[in-house]
């Protein structure tokens, strides 16, 4: 008998273009649990006493660190306690390599509008957090050409991508239900 996934959506985008907010709705709305690839990464990082940016800078550089927490990852989508919906940057990715079906959705947004969010999420200055989210996506987006070559954003995967620059998160929340509404 074959794995059975009970992956039903994932959630990938950008820093500050919201699947946090997005997973949230979803988890609220149908009691789904869900995944989070950041949290892994972050844990990794408290582990090891480690900023976030650093350690993206040492999986940059050791790359069978990152490889391992993609490979968790990975196996944590898969099988019958797989989580409902997850969400990371890349997967949208492992779903579509694991020919997992569910719905894969990129949420889209404008560089400046994430810096908006994170800014006031995160208490920085526009500039500031503008600035970061370049930093680190110029990082993992390194990160993640060495060792899949691949980019995130790329829409190959995704069954859907969403531009959710002026949505705000009733709105992506509501337009995700009825993509969900219609699937098979």
């Amino acid at each position: 008998m074959g794995v059975v996934s009970m992956v039903n959506v994932t959630v990938s985008g950008h820093p500050g273009s919201g699947t946090s907010t997005l997973v949230r709705g979803l988890m609220d709305r149908f009691g789904w649990t869900s995944l989070n690839g950041g949290d892994v990464f972050r844990e990794e990082a408290k582990r090891r006493g480690m900023s976030l940016g650093d350690f993206g800078e040492l999986c940059k550089n050791e790359l069978d660190v990152d490889r391992s927490l993609d490979e968790l990852l990975r196996q944590r989508m898969q099988g019958s306690d797989a989580a409902n919906v997850v969400e990371s940057r890349l997967a949208g990715w492992w779903a579509y390599r694991l020919e997992l079906p569910c719905l894969r959705i990129w949420l889209d947004v404008s560089d400046e509008e994430r810096a908006r969010r994170v800014s006031e999420r995160e208490g920085l200055a526009l500039e500031d957090a503008l600035e970061a989210n370049r930093a680190r996506a110029a990082v993992d987006g390194e990160r993640f050409m060495l060792l899949y070559d691949l980019v995130p954003e790329d829409p190959e995967p995704y069954t859907h991508v969403l531009d959710a620059t002026t949505l705000n998160a009733t709105q992506i929340l509501d337009h995700v239900v009825a993509l969900l509404e219609e699937a098979p």
